[in-house]
């Protein structure tokens, strides 16, 4: 560690395509971290500009590493397999605590010094660390690190405990991989993300259930706070809906349940999709049905 602890090595790891302000955003916040990782990498899917993004944004004394993966032919973001390029990196790189952070998260002054802490504190329990997350709004202009905590406001769909508190979990079901920690030797055991997953939707999930098999609860961290960055997104997201569809149908054959359910019953609301009781599967409406 950098600054704080001798006992880890923490690596950072965000995986990006396009997003360069929101990535500029990110690192620029670690100026102000009070304890910083070891080393950031930098997962750029099909993006060779992010190694210029990346030079000109991160603080001088904020080791950075950009890792490189292409696109699928299809051109979905395969990004179950970034996640695994990038935590593979790190853990070469000698990291014992990785903390995966969405390129759209601005991460809180003392995100990654309440991840080593609550680390510190179980280090007999099988956890995946997870902080707060509040989502600007579109219309925020305040991007400084030091004064976003005047924003805070958690999304409340997920635990938020005190500032000096961890709260265990064993619904699994909440995990979101937007910001969260985990000991290398655990996300070796859990196997990373399964990269059946392509692009958008399940693969959150499979990788907390995989965890759950494994005898894992989750970590609410208190005061472990990012800060999401806005973006356009449709509700429920018709943009992603192959994506999802394709997935959803991967999370099906590995656990025998559908994921998403809320999404695939709105689109079935919008008659995009269809529930067929016969063979217990979620299909597109016809060409002419959608053309409507």
């Amino acid at each position: 560690m950098t600054t704080g602890s001798a006992e880890e090595t923490v690596a950072v790891i965000t995986i990006v395509s396009g997003r360069h302000l929101h990535l500029r955003r990110q690192l620029e916040a670690f100026e102000h971290s009070t304890a910083r990782p070891d080393v950031h990498i930098v997962v750029a899917i099909d993006d060779p500009d992010i190694d210029g993004v990346v030079a000109d944004s991160a603080p001088a004394a904020h080791p950075t590493r950009v890792v490189h993966v292409e696109k699928e032919e299809s051109g979905t973001l395969p990004l179950a397999d970034a996640r695994n390029t990038g935590a593979q990196a790190a853990i070469h790189a000698g990291a014992t605590l990785l903390v995966f952070l969405d390129v759209d998260c601005i991460p809180g002054p003392d995100l990654v010094q309440r991840y080593l802490r609550s680390c510190a504190a179980t280090p007999e329990l099988r956890l995946l660390y997870c902080g707060p997350v509040t989502y600007l709004p579109r219309d925020q202009e305040v991007f400084d690190a030091r004064e976003l905590h005047h924003f805070t406001d958690p999304h409340p769909a997920r635990p938020v405990p005190g500032p000096c508190q961890t709260q265990l979990s064993s619904e699994m079901t909440l995990f979101w991989s937007l910001s969260f920690a985990v000991r290398s030797i655990d996300w070796l055991r859990i196997g990373g993300f399964h990269i059946g997953y392509r692009g958008y939707g399940g693969e959150d999930t499979d990788f907390a259930m995989c965890a759950a098999r494994n005898g894992f609860r989750i970590a609410w961290v208190g005061a472990a706070h990012a800060y999401h960055q806005h973006h356009a997104v449709s509700d429920p997201p018709v943009e992603h809906l192959e994506d999802i569809l394709r997935n959803a149908r991967v999370f099906h054959r590995r656990w025998d349940r559908w994921p998403m359910e809320g999404w695939l019953n709105a689109f079935a609301r919008q008659d995009l999709i269809t529930y067929d009781e016969t063979v217990d599967d979620w299909r597109r409406t016809t060409v002419e049905r959608l053309s409507r």
